[in-house]
């Protein structure tokens, strides 16, 4: 690299003559390249520490708009990278993207935290849960997005995948969320919050955060049922046709029919008419999945991207004549 030019003398410093006083002191001279080394290695050590403070000042990915699912879709939008769907869009793989991205695993993830203040809940008695989602400064979040008219999305069930409740709680000035809880069994139950937060400068962030709940008592784990496509829920026969595969959007297409065999009038649930939650057995993968916006042939099409081969419960919630109903299934995916 050629040298730059020099800012300081270069001369050999002028001794003080024998008229100048007694004690004068010579000038300072510094060496040009120890200059240049001095400057280098300040830069770099200035580029590194400006890198590290980026990089925890904004250590999460944001969306501006609509919660986007976790691994699944919100009217045809895919989760990750603002990929889409149009509605009818054929089966297609999600290139680049990591197929085994479960969410709901950790505590903690993009920057938030789920704090419970009641981990803990007496087995088949109501009681009240109550907890708070903290930020990167450990401060609680008040501020979240409406996303298919809640604004936090809450799934309790059981480490065996039972005991399935789809609730929505409310949220105290403090950012405290309660609502009353009943854990039927004993044993280890997972609590998913599935919310966008909405940060100081606006930015929003959809996360999946989940933490155990433990119920005392004998715990004695359910079975997971054989893998099927139609099930009975309150007496709705309900199916679905499709085969969802890990890192292809597939649609799964789910029928539903009234005990006399007509198919019932279907109503919006939380602006939907249809919300499909799959959990993946083992280490509880979360998906979170909604329809097309409209029915198709009185059917209700999800476009599922399933993270990883496993088996799975899916869990549809539907609602008829004012009532939610949940049908529930188990299948395996290669």
């Amino acid at each position: 690299m050629p040298e730059q030019p020099s800012t300081v003398e270069d001369e050999a410093p002028v001794p003080a003559s024998a008229s100048e006083p007694a004690g004068t002191v010579a000038p300072t001279v510094v060496d040009p390249s120890t200059v240049r080394m001095a400057l280098v290695v300040g830069g770099l050590l200035l580029a590194v520490l400006l890198g590290f403070g980026l990089g925890r000042i904004n250590p999460r990915e944001t969306v501006a708009g609509p919660m986007t699912p976790a691994g699944g879709t919100v009217g045809g939008a895919a989760a990750g990278g603002g990929h889409s769907h149009a509605p009818g869009t054929g089966a297609h793989q999600h290139d680049g993207a990591d197929p085994d991205d479960a969410t709901g695993l950790s505590v903690t993830s993009a920057g938030y935290t789920l704090v419970p203040s009641t981990p803990e809940l007496p087995a088949g008695q109501a009681g009240e849960l109550r907890f708070q989602v903290h930020d990167g400064q450990r401060k609680p979040v008040t501020r979240f997005a409406v996303v298919h008219d809640k604004p936090l999305h809450l799934i309790v069930v059981r480490r065996d995948l039972s005991g399935y409740q789809h609730l929505h709680p409310t949220m105290a000035p403090d950012g405290t969320w309660s609502i009353p809880l009943t854990l039927t069994q004993p044993g280890v139950w997972r609590m998913y919050a599935d919310f966008t937060a909405v940060a100081d400068d606006g930015l929003q962030t959809a996360v999946t955060l989940g933490v155990d709940l433990t119920a005392p008592g004998q715990y004695a784990p359910v079975p997971l049922p054989a893998p099927a496509q139609q099930t009975i829920a309150d007496g709705f026969t309900v199916s679905y046709q499709g085969e969802p595969k890990p890192g292809v959007a597939v649609p799964l297409v789910f029928t539903i029919e009234g005990a006399d065999g007509a198919v019932p009038t279907l109503e919006r649930y939380l602006g939907a008419y249809g919300h499909l939650v799959a959990l993946r057995s083992g280490d509880l993968g979360y998906l979170h999945v909604h329809p097309e916006p409209e029915l198709d042939a009185g059917a209700v099409k999800f476009w599922v991207t399933a993270p990883g081969p496993g088996s799975y419960r899916l869990y549809l919630d539907f609602q008829v004549a004012g009532e939610v109903r949940t049908a529930e299934f188990t299948l395996t995916v290669a």
